[in-house]
């Protein structure tokens, strides 16, 4: 379908013209400035990046474009599509641009998808509201041809299906072929990959800049993922503050960024393709009070470079002397770029504590956690008042792995291969339904006194992904701390001195203890959370997900936060995240779990450079690189279909089904694969070290290009 608009798009080259614009908030703590004067054009078929931490008004940008802002907001400047002014129209007017001129592809697909209706009648909603002459037949074919172009099978079918039948990245799927459907002229992707799996957000970015080739659409992909930009994008927009502080073509960001704050950014990625070899480089303090800017310019008080002009006025946004189309906001730009300083010589890169364990084997350490065919199951029920038990589901299916003293375990994998059921399963303290977990050489099966269980219950400490889950809201920050010792009836005087002293482990100031929670920005509460963890000085500590909810510059504090802490204290971690890139930098050991089993296990750098089974291949190959050149030459194993249902008893290898290898496979060996279900183990490889150990019957089959993240 080729709508007027594209029509009318092919006959110039800027589809989107941002001049000035400004955009204010009233608030109890004064006028908040979330957006301040920004410039930019989009030219047809081009890729925009926008990228910098939570409130530096990203998303606000996008949402003024689409005329979705609240009526609370004052807005100033111009907004113009196609040379006609956006800025003033009525929501009305604005209802006919919406998803037929500029689309949008939000964050969380369930917010833009209603959950009692189909997805063939959202999708004929999107085609209907913008051409009321199409008939019913035309409207049947768009919609399944719309599906069949974004990878969802059986598209026919599926029109039928509602919204909670589909996988969070099928979900984001439909959403891209409703804003696709009337072949739109811009699309805004604002963070469309933040809350899937790497694996998923592959298919997802594919998907994505297909519909773009399709559509000759231009593309503003509002992301904090440095490594998805480094892929997508042909230009990037850095905001701090409300406003542009860098504005460029990709790979001058990456490789010749002038702004400090742009260089912070990109020193506080960890790399997926690379060994850990220093400590992430976190941007000092937390970003400015939009309601109370400072004088000058706003990055002043976090910048390493800065100087008393900085702190007096605020530079202007200028093109940079012998850079073609780089503009940044920096007093010192011309001399960080005659010097070519890097964020090497910006940032002090601090060095490592060196750990307790340091030239002790791994073997003559002693074992805090020995998890042995550990198996959990749910039980599936069905009916009304009187349920009955019509199967289960196989959450975690026999598990064995062990954690040291003073390493870090990380389990990783998709969502739902049963990474936090084990985390769980351990921090139970009880026999489980299958299998022997044992902690610091009790097992968990025999009988224990209650002084037992309390020693045990102080040795292992749990810190969940949202520390606001975690933190009572009503208690102030000393009451959190110091509840775990008057558990112990520890007296206050004693309790005090732990209090501040692990304020001071977690590089907090100990005077803010009468503060609640909600005073705090997310890094600051997940140290607090990390803090009481540490409370009762325990030897294992459990993080799930500890660092995903957090910009890239906090997250890099946190993690050398917990390198510190257990170089420091010997405490064992065991890590789950689903991101790669973290695991490689933290982790010593990685577990790949897929469908409720470990598929591979090993040495983290081991696996990492000699990944053996298909599953861990295609999770590598996924994870986006913070390298422009690297990432569009790197080589992507889509993993075809959708996860198989925990539900299913399946008798051969759980991932044949989706296995890219298994098509290359003889006949009979593939019979093999759909019969018997490989055990982890050793396989005698080229270069493969003992502890390596995979599940799968083939693992030679694929040998060839073994890092497929480089």
């Amino acid at each position: 379908m080729t709508g007027p608009s594209l029509q009318r798009a092919r006959g110039g080259d800027v589809v989107l013209e941002v001049r000035d614009l400004q955009v204010s908030f009233a608030s109890e703590a004064g006028t908040v400035h979330a957006v301040r004067g920004i410039n930019f054009d989009l030219k047809k078929g081009q890729t925009l990046g926008i990228v910098g931490e939570s409130g530096s008004g990203k998303s606000v940008t996008s949402m003024t474009i689409m005329g979705l802002l609240d009526p609370n907001a004052s807005v100033k400047g111009s907004v113009k599509y196609m040379g006609e002014e956006l800025l003033g129209k009525t929501d009305k007017e604005m209802s006919a641009i919406r998803g037929k001129n500029i689309a949008m592809v939000f964050q969380d697909p369930l917010s833009a998808l209603t959950p009692v209706f189909t997805i063939g009648d959202q999708i004929k909603e999107a085609l209907v509201t913008h051409n009321p002459d199409m008939t019913e037949e035309e409207i049947h074919d768009r919609s399944v041809e719309l599906l069949n172009l974004v990878g969802i099978p059986k598209a026919e079918d599926r029109l039928k299906s509602f919204p909670h039948e589909f996988s969070g990245g099928m979900r984001q799927r439909v959403v891209i072929a409703m804003a696709i459907a009337n072949n739109p002229d811009v699309i805004i992707a604002d963070e469309p990959t933040t809350a899937l799996d790497v694996t998923i957000q592959a298919q997802v970015l594919e998907v994505l800049q297909k519909a773009q080739k399709e559509t000759g659409a231009a593309l503003i992909f509002i992301t904090h993922d440095l490594g998805v930009i480094a892929g997508m994008a042909d230009d990037i927009i850095v905001m701090y503050a409300g406003r542009v502080v860098e504005h460029a073509p990709v790979e001058d960001i990456f490789y010749r960024p002038i702004m400090p704050y742009t260089m912070g950014l990109l020193g506080a990625i960890p790399r997926p393709d690379k060994a850990k070899a220093d400590r992430l480089v976190p941007i000092p303090g937390s970003p400015v009070n939009l309601a109370d800017l400072p004088q000058g310019c706003p990055f002043a008080p976090r910048c390493p470079l800065v100087t008393d002009i900085c702190r007096t006025a605020e530079p202007p946004l200028m093109e940079v002397s012998g850079r073609d189309g780089q503009l940044v906001a920096c007093h010192r730009s011309q001399e960080i770029m005659d010097r070519k300083l890097t964020y090497k010589d910006v940032y002090t890169v601090g060095k490592s504590i060196v750990s307790k364990f340091a030239g002790i084997p791994r073997e003559d350490r002693a074992v805090v956690l020995d998890v042995q065919h550990l198996t959990k199951t749910f039980p599936l029920t069905k009916g009304g008042f009187l349920r009955r038990r019509v199967g289960s589901v196989h959450a975690v299916n026999d598990v064995t792995f062990d954690i040291h003293e003073g390493e870090t375990v990380a389990l990783v994998g998709e969502s739902g291969s049963g990474k936090s059921t084990t985390l769980l399963e351990i921090m139970n303290l009880k026999k489980p339904e299958q299998g022997s977990i044992t902690l610091f050489g009790k097992n968990m099966a025999d009988k224990m006194s209650r002084q037992e269980k309390h020693e045990l219950h102080e040795s292992v400490q749990y810190v969940f992904q949202d520390p606001m889950s975690s933190l009572d809201p009503r208690l102030t920050i000393y009451d959190i701390l110091s509840e775990p010792l008057k558990v112990l009836n520890w007296d206050k005087d004693k309790i005090k001195d732990r209090v501040t002293e692990l304020m001071g482990l977690v590089e907090l100031n100990p005077d803010q203890v009468d503060r609640f929670p909600t005073q705090f920005s997310g890094g600051q509460r997940q140290r607090i959370a990390i803090a009481r963890a540490l409370a009762v000085n325990p030897k294992l500590i459990l993080l799930d997900e500890p660092v995903s909810a957090l910009d890239v510059s906090i997250q890099a504090g946190i993690i050398n936060l917990l390198e510190d802490l257990q170089n420091k204290l010997g405490v064992a971690y065991l890590f789950v995240a689903h991101n790669l890139s973290v695991i490689r930098h933290i982790s010593t050991r990685v577990a790949v779990m897929y469908q409720g089993r470990i598929v591979e296990s090993g040495e983290t750098e081991e696996v990492f450079e000699h990944p053996q089974h298909p599953y861990t291949k295609a999770l590598l190959s996924a994870v986006p690189i913070p390298d422009p050149r690297k990432e569009r030459a790197s080589h992507r194993l889509v993993l075809e279909g959708e996860l198989p249902s925990n539900t299913e008893e399946i008798e051969g290898c759980a991932f044949a089904q989706r296995c890219q290898v298994k098509g290359s496979l003889p006949e009979e060996e593939q019979k093999l694969c759909e019969g018997e279900a490989p055990a982890l183990e050793h396989h005698d490889l080229e270069g493969s070290q003992k502890d390596h150990q995979v599940a799968c019957l083939f693992p030679e089959a694929d040998q060839e290009g073994q890092n497929p993240a480089e």
